[in-house]
């Protein structure tokens, strides 16, 4: 699917603290402290944020820096940042580029695509000396995924070839109908028809690649590695949940969603959409 576009954030009005938390399994409430507790104990933490939320990104920015505090081991991993942009964000984690700045202009930040929410938490991991990884595969190969095949990609050289997973086969059942229920969904009926397969070959290179990143914090002997992602990839143990499992089913996962609704108990349709649902409020429409 194409990238998201987000929207410039507003100063959340909501302390994230008092925000409704709920076991997306048995629905039991949870506190702020359960989730940092829950958080801290797992392998890894996938939080599936709703792209340009602030309420939300606060949440998120909070969480890992309480959890980062009591874990010298910990990492960051991010969907927004691509394995070609890895060197800045080492530079600037390591004090060689020094100014902000200097960073944004390497790895081609700008507020549309470097909200508030995500600075906090690569600065959290700065001050910390925590490493923050460049998770996703570089949008020149997914475009090729979509377009040309994964054929085209195996023809690549090694070098270029470390960019990206190819997965090895598509993810099928749930996530694979919910996909394309959401490409109907967005279709507009006056453009010609888009080419769905290639999307979805596109969308399981990114959770390929975003799978392997993590797992491989993993074997250096990061724990947690919080992983930030949008929720469409980990909600219901989607794509990027299911290909973990599928390559280490030794470590445990923590899941957690946003969802934008205000409510005092999980709701039927959100049951089993993560380990923890966190209702966030209505996200605010782009402008």
């Amino acid at each position: 699917m194409p990238r998201p576009v987000y929207v410039i954030e507003e100063p959340a009005e909501v302390d994230v603290h008092d925000l409704r938390l709920f076991n997306g399994m048995s629905g039991a409430a949870m506190s702020w402290d359960d989730l940092v507790s829950a958080a801290s104990e797992a392998d890894i933490v996938l939080i599936g944020e709703v792209h340009g939320h602030p309420i939300g990104l606060s949440a998120a920015a909070e969480l890992f820096e309480q959890v980062a505090a009591g874990a010298a081991t910990a990492a960051l991993s991010l969907e927004f940042f691509e394995r070609d942009e890895q060197l800045a964000l080492d530079d600037y984690l390591t004090g060689v580029v020094k100014k902000e700045e200097d960073f944004l202009a390497a790895a081609g930040r700008r507020q549309s695509n470097y909200p508030a929410g995500h600075r906090a938490m690569v600065e959290t991991a700065k001050a910390g000396g925590l490493p923050v990884i460049a998770a996703n595969a570089p949008r020149r190969y997914v475009s090729i995924a979509r377009l040309e095949g994964f054929d085209a990609l195996r023809r690549l050289s090694e070098a270029q070839r470390r960019l990206f997973v190819i997965p090895e086969s598509l993810t099928e059942g749930r996530y694979r109908e919910k996909f394309f229920e959401m490409m109907e969904e967005h279709a507009d009926p006056e453009a010609p028809p888009v080419d769905g397969e290639g999307y979805f070959r596109s969308q399981c290179m990114w959770d390929a690649t975003m799978a392997d990143s993590i797992l491989n914090a993993v074997a250096e002997g990061r724990r947690p590695v919080v992983h930030v992602v949008g929720q469409f990839h980990c909600d219901y143990s989607g794509g990027t949940v299911s290909r973990i499992a599928a390559q280490r089913s030794d470590v445990l996962v923590w899941t957690i969603s946003m969802v934008t609704e205000w409510s005092e108990s999980l709701r039927e349709e959100d049951q089993g959409r993560a380990d923890c649902v966190i209702y966030v409020g209505p996200s605010k429409e782009p402008g």
